[in-house]
């Protein structure tokens, strides 16, 4: 049923929540874990001084972030790659789905409601809203 499980993270505790939910599934699906994580420099592009450190920055983040994804998959015994890339977090997600044949997202949320939501936004929540395969949310444990 899946071959291709990604796994989107920005390395926070929501995003870690979805990682067992997607070795899970990868073990019993004899699938390989994608674990990508999205530099979006655009907030940081008008920045006059020290956006190349910035970003440099968050791709080392990103590089952390994606290693403890494939860390616990190889622990698992379960197949991954990992891909840090440049770009608007939702739309590179769903453009790596479409390049890589990925066949179900699984992300973290950050359950966030109200009015916060409305004036943050939710990556996920775009994901859910324009992937054309299965996206599966997992809610931060609050313990």
């Amino acid at each position: 049923m899946y071959d291709q499980i990604l796994v989107p993270t920005d390395g926070s505790p929501a995003a870690t929540a979805a990682i067992d939910h997607a070795i899970d599934l990868a073990k019993r699906y004899d699938a390989r874990i994608h674990a990508l994580y999205v530099v979006d420099g655009s907030a940081y592009s008008t920045l006059e001084a020290g956006s190349e450190i910035v970003l440099e920055a968050l791709e080392s983040e990103g590089a952390e972030a994606t290693e403890r994804v494939a860390e616990a998959a190889t622990e698992a015994g379960v197949d991954s790659v990992t891909s840090v890339v440049n770009g608007t977090a939702y739309r590179t997600i769903t453009e790596y789905v479409d390049d890589n044949g990925i066949d179900l997202i699984v992300m973290g949320t950050h359950g966030r409601q109200g009015i916060d939501r409305y004036l943050l936004g939710s990556v996920t929540e775009r994901v859910v809203r324009t992937a054309e395969v299965p996206v599966l949310t997992v809610h931060k444990d609050e313990d």
